[in-house]
């Protein structure tokens, strides 16, 4: 009797563990499912300048003052007679303009154009992917970037990872604060589950834990 009633406890133990899991599963954020193959291409956010960037800096009719240059680790550029221009953070428009006010000392309403040559972009424009992957990389985020994307540019998935584990981390504006979301990267690259793919993010970080066993 007294091994029935353990039994039946140790059962209802277990049930009640599977409920309190299933709903705190049914209660996370959730990321809506992306397409394999986008039904349309749109631009994405404006592009920011990051360190190590390279640009072509270009004066319209006075070729002499314009030049290619990388931006440096401290964010800031140099071009004939604009010194230590920082960089980092502004759009090549507004780039572009700081430097038109700086060349303004000494021609006559210059016409300034910056274009990025390559890119890596400012820590929050990149998605960054760690752990049991075959090579963890920050990757400059482009327009309609999905998981899938992602993870061929990385490789796939690490010999013992566990990817139906992982998790992605997105900073909400709105709110302030950091989220967490789950992935099914094994259902997604193993399986060919669509549903698994999710559009990224700026700034997202995926990371993927190994298996215990």
């Amino acid at each position: 009797m007294r091994m029935k009633s353990f039994v039946r406890t140790l059962v209802a133990m277990v049930m009640t563990t599977l409920a309190l899991a299933g709903c705190a599963t049914s209660n996370d954020p959730q990321l809506e499912p992306a397409t394999f193959v986008a039904m349309q291409e749109g631009p994405g956010e404006e592009y920011v300048i990051g360190p190590l960037d390279e640009l072509t800096i270009h004066v319209w009719r006075n070729d002499e003052l314009g030049a290619q240059v990388q931006v440096r680790p401290d964010g800031r550029i140099t071009t004939p007679l604009v010194a230590d221009m920082p960089a980092v953070g502004k759009t090549p428009t507004m780039l572009a303009e700081d430097i038109r006010l700086q060349l303004s000392q000494y021609i006559s309403d210059p016409l300034v154009t910056v274009i990025v040559n390559k890119f890596a972009g400012t820590f929050s424009q990149q998605v960054r992917i760690v752990g049991a992957t075959q090579q963890p990389a920050s990757l400059p985020y482009r327009a309609n970037m999905t998981l899938l994307d992602a993870m061929i540019a990385v490789g796939g998935l690490g010999e013992y990872a566990a990817g139906n584990r992982a998790k992605l981390i997105r900073f909400d504006r709105t709110t302030g604060h950091q989220r967490e979301y789950a992935l099914r990267l094994n259902d997604l690259l193993r399986r060919g589950e669509s549903e698994a793919n999710v559009m990224l993010m700026p700034g997202d970080v995926i990371i993927i834990p190994e298996s215990m066993f």
